[in-house]
């Protein structure tokens, strides 16, 4: 894909990437309740496709077990939707120990504290909730999209924390020099490789 390419698709899809940004600003206004149930969604999408992952959260919630669960129970619910179910569900218990004394929310404490989050996840549910709109959510879509675009030489197999903030800064430099916001520019790539835009 060539720059002249990915702004005609911007283009198109511009009105709405903003309307979908919008929900994302107003999820944080909802209380922690909601704030949770976004953070337990980012735990479950490594190696998971994202809508199952919310199929499986939406189910949780509806249950009320979500909140207070024990791990089993969440498990239950996961399985046949997100990978590795049985310790997802032991990170969301995890989670929902300390995430509502949580001092603050930066992907620093997020990455440190809540078992399951790296920094790809952390930078996910922060745009989700609206406070992530300068970090990259750096998954193979968005990695395919940038070798296309010539940001990066190569896709790597894998990502240390080094090399992620790394390619983070340069897809920040290109958002910059292309004139497509960074939060923009990943619900872009991310609907090109899919066909829509989601979370």
């Amino acid at each position: 894909m060539n720059r002249k390419d990915l702004l005609s698709a911007y283009k198109k899809r511009k009105k709405e990437i903003k309307q979908r940004l919008a929900q994302f600003n107003r999820v944080r206004k909802l209380g922690n309740k909601r704030l949770f149930k976004e953070l337990c969604f980012c735990i479950c999408t490594p190696q998971s496709k994202a809508v199952n992952c919310d199929k499986a959260i939406q189910q949780l919630v509806k249950a009320k077990a979500l909140y207070n669960a024990v791990p089993e129970d969440i498990a239950r619910y996961l399985k046949g939707l997100v990978r590795f179910h049985n310790n997802k569900a032991k990170y969301i218990v995890r989670a929902r120990k300390i995430f509502f004394d949580r001092p603050e929310l930066n992907r620093k404490w997020l990455v440190k504290n809540i078992k399951g989050l790296g920094l790809k996840e952390a930078s996910h549910f922060l745009r989700n909730i609206g406070l992530g709109s300068d970090l990259a959510i750096i998954d193979r879509h968005v990695l395919t999209n940038l070798s296309r675009c010539g940001v990066i030489k190569r896709i790597p197999e894998s990502i240390s924390a080094k090399q992620y903030l790394i390619i983070e800064d340069k897809m920040r430099r290109f958002s910059k020099d292309i004139g497509i916001p960074m939060v923009e520019l990943d619900l872009l790539f991310w609907s090109e490789e899919t066909g829509h835009i989601f979370k």
